[in-house]
């Protein structure tokens, strides 16, 4: 795999399929410049792994009582 590739935003403009094609088939970003300074960073979707209970933490906005049990009509009203 080769370093980053620096393109202008003309450049770009004129090649996107191309590039957008490259980044697609090496898995390397482009940096888009702007005036010579970066711009955007074209690169390969990832989805973002994350673990479930990661998403979970603090959603827990009142837990009362604990020990308690929670009957099926109050489970569906949302009242534990």
């Amino acid at each position: 795999m080769r370093g980053q590739q620096q393109v202008s935003k003309t450049e770009f403009k004129a090649r996107a399929l191309e590039f957008f094609r490259q980044v697609e088939s090496t898995g390397v970003p482009i940096i888009v410049t702007d005036r010579g300074k970066p711009a955007l960073e074209i690169r390969p979707y990832r989805p973002v792994q994350r673990d479930p209970l990661a998403v979970l933490r603090d959603s827990v906005v009142h837990y009362g009582e604990p020990l308690s049990p929670v009957g099926e009509d109050a489970w569906e009203a949302g009242q534990w």
